[in-house]
């Protein structure tokens, strides 16, 4: 799929999102839990959302970088490491968060704690490699 293909797709996304209190109800990502993730961008300053599947740690929410296990992190992970402040829209409620990288055994423990919700994930991780895919832990305002 093309970069032009994923960006149609995520704006279809997003407006169904926004049309039905977060819901999906059409299409390959139908009934998953999605959250959209509002960004800054690193360099140019834009505004930019991207959907995303989230798990629950506790409080938090925890999303992936995985650009399907490709070589390469996405663009909206650089945006919030450089700028950690982000926006959320959960099952169409939206709310500020604090973006973090957990490192060592946090980011095992958060990863456990993931892949024992959804196994698939471990397959991902294994998929991305050598790139360390990570997990990115998004605490509510």
């Amino acid at each position: 799929m093309s970069e032009i293909d994923v960006n149609e797709m995520n704006q279809g996304v997003i407006a169904q999102m926004r049309a039905n209190s977060g819901k999906v109800l059409e299409g390959r990502f139908a009934g998953s839990d999605l959250l959209l993730l509002t960004t800054k961008g690193a360099k140019s300053g834009e505004v930019r959302t991207n959907p995303l599947m989230y798990l629950r740690d506790g409080d938090r929410y925890v999303i992936f970088a995985s650009r399907n296990g490709g070589p390469k992190h996405p663009d909206w992970y650089f945006n919030l490491v450089a700028n950690p402040d982000v926006e959320l829209e959960v099952k169409g409620e939206r709310f500020g968060a604090k973006a973090s990288v957990p490192e060592g055994d946090e980011a095992e423990r958060v990863w456990a704690h993931c892949i024992e919700q959804r196994p698939f994930l471990a397959d991902m991780r294994t998929k991305a490699l050598p790139r360390k895919l990570p997990a990115i832990v998004l605490e509510p305002a």
